[in-house]
């Protein structure tokens, strides 16, 4: 018997100025399910504690398209969202789920982690999510998915400049990049600066917050889209991250 996740009601209306409904509900305790019985041959995540799942991968996963207390502005319109490197499904499962009218692509590169996402999103019957195979940087080269998504997705993927040049050719102007990281330093910031300046973007906010249950500091950044981007980014599979712009 799998443990049912905390609903967290409350904690989701102070931290999120959100909450899921009964459906939303229902559908993050089958995905959890699903991630628990599906880590048993992937080796999806080390998170399967109830509490820790709730906090670690479905609060943290929407924490990142919070902005000034409310989901990014674009997810309302029908946005086009890629999550990219979504490994488990995390962040784009989630903001799914949470963003029934936008519509997200989860992207990696690992063929068996995507054939089970697709089981996933049939189970959870999630139409407006749909899976890609492929490297990011073959992928944002390709005229499809250059310059065509509102909301860009990366966490835990390399370095900070290494997601800005994943996320920003393949952003709309005005589209919005969201990095996910664990601790952040000014001194990162400056680098950060300089790179997304060569990439067309700017750097909107970088927003610190501690998680509701154990209190741990994150940060996410957030990216702007301002002109197109150079046509050499991003530059050759494994480059960006081995050789980081700064």
């Amino acid at each position: 018997m799998t443990n049912l996740l905390p609903e967290m009601a409350e904690i989701w209306q102070e931290t999120l100025n959100w909450q899921p409904n009964a459906q939303q509900q229902l559908q993050f305790q089958q995905l959890y399910e699903l991630i628990v019985e599906g880590n048993r041959q992937l080796n999806l995540t080390r998170i399967t504690e109830p509490q820790e799942f709730w906090e670690k991968h479905l609060w943290d996963s929407l924490r990142g398209i919070v902005l000034k207390q409310q989901f990014i502005s674009f997810l309302d319109e029908g946005a086009s969202v890629i999550d990219i490197g979504t490994g488990a499904g995390f962040p784009g499962i989630p903001v799914a789920i949470a963003a029934p009218n936008c519509q997200v692509t989860l992207l990696d590169s690992t063929r068996k982690k995507i054939t089970f996402i697709d089981k996933i999103l049939t189970d959870l019957a999630l139409d407006n999510a749909k899976t890609l195979v492929g490297r990011v940087e073959e992928i944002a080269q390709q005229t499809q998915h250059r310059q065509s998504y509102d909301v860009a997705l990366i966490r835990a993927v390399g370095s900070a400049s290494a997601c800005a040049e994943y996320t920003l050719p393949l952003l709309k102007r005005g589209g919005l990049a969201v990095i996910y990281r664990g601790n952040w330093t000014e001194e990162e910031t400056a680098a950060l600066k300089n790179a997304v300046s060569q990439l067309g973007g700017k750097v909107e906010a970088i927003a610190p917050f501690t998680t509701p249950l154990t209190q741990s500091i994150r940060h996410c950044l957030y990216l702007r889209k301002i002109v197109a981007t150079p046509a050499n980014f991003p530059r050759a599979v494994g480059v960006p991250t081995q050789n980081p712009l700064c």
